[in-house]
């Protein structure tokens, strides 16, 4: 189990720039998804068991019985009156996480995303009230968030979990066993540069969504979302993350913190 928090994550979680009644719910939402994904990353679990303990999510989503973090998602759903798909989708993914599901390419990953990260935006589009017509940017910034974090940690993933989200294909080159390694390889490094290149044109097609949305608390946070994960991708396009944690520095959550602001404001 991973024993993450809201507040360790490289990006805002329910933040103070959200409205405050709206908090609890997206907290509740990330305690759900927390504790689901600590089910399906528990390397001392066999996949069979992972698996059930996820059904019994779902099950708690519908009123029976089921982990605390999915009761109180149920709850949360019932007074905010959204539908549970969001809850729904996210379990998808942590099943293939479970079951070692492969990504074969970037398509492949993307729609890996559509199901791990892409609900939480959409969750918060429709606990906000706002037009469907901002998924498309939504969905843009959750994948992009998304993929940073599986070159943040690609290595920790492999030795920890025999896992690997970079694609197939292009890993081909490198050796699935060189994310083992304390070091990138040149071939490896060429990989992970290129799911980089990838993250930034995600980000590039996320840039509108701020001005799409129409509650100042979430168009400022959607802001400050994307001026961290572009200084992510920077950190990450200079840093060996076999070799060092590469994160955010405070200085960079300031910055990321003022650039999205004032993004938000001219917006």
């Amino acid at each position: 189990m991973t024993g993450k928090r809201a507040r360790d994550e490289s990006f805002p979680v329910g933040s103070w720039l959200i409205a405050r009644p709206l908090r609890p719910h997206i907290h509740a939402f990330y305690r759900f998804a927390r504790a689901a994904d600590d089910v399906a990353d528990d390397p001392g679990l066999s996949a069979q068991i992972r698996l059930e303990r996820l059904a019994a999510f779902a099950t708690a989503l519908g009123g029976g019985e089921g982990p605390r973090p999915a009761h109180a998602m149920a709850r949360s759903l019932a007074q905010s009156g959204l539908s549970p798909v969001f809850c729904l989708e996210l379990l998808e993914a942590f099943r293939r996480d479970a079951a070692g599901a492969v990504t074969a390419d970037w398509a492949a990953l993307l729609d890996y995303c559509r199901y791990s990260a892409m609900p939480v935006g959409r969750y918060l589009l429709a606990l906000h009230g706002e037009d469907e017509a901002c998924r498309p940017a939504c969905d843009a910034l959750c994948a992009a968030l998304q993929i940073l974090n599986h070159v943040q940690d690609c290595g920790a993933d492999y030795r920890r979990l025999g896992r690997i989200y970079l694609p197939a294909d292009w890993l081909a080159a490198a050796g699935p066993a060189s994310l083992g390694r304390r070091a990138c390889s040149p071939a490896l490094r060429r990989v992970l540069d290129r799911c980089l290149e990838g993250c930034l044109a995600l980000l590039d097609q996320a840039a509108a969504l701020p001005g799409q949305l129409r509650r100042p608390g979430l168009k400022a946070e959607a802001a400050v979302t994307i001026a961290l994960a572009r200084r992510l991708c920077g950190r990450l396009a200079r840093t060996d993350p076999l070799a060092h944690k590469v994160g955010l520095t405070k200085m960079d959550k300031l910055g990321g913190l003022l650039t999205g602001l004032i993004l938000a404001m001219r917006g």
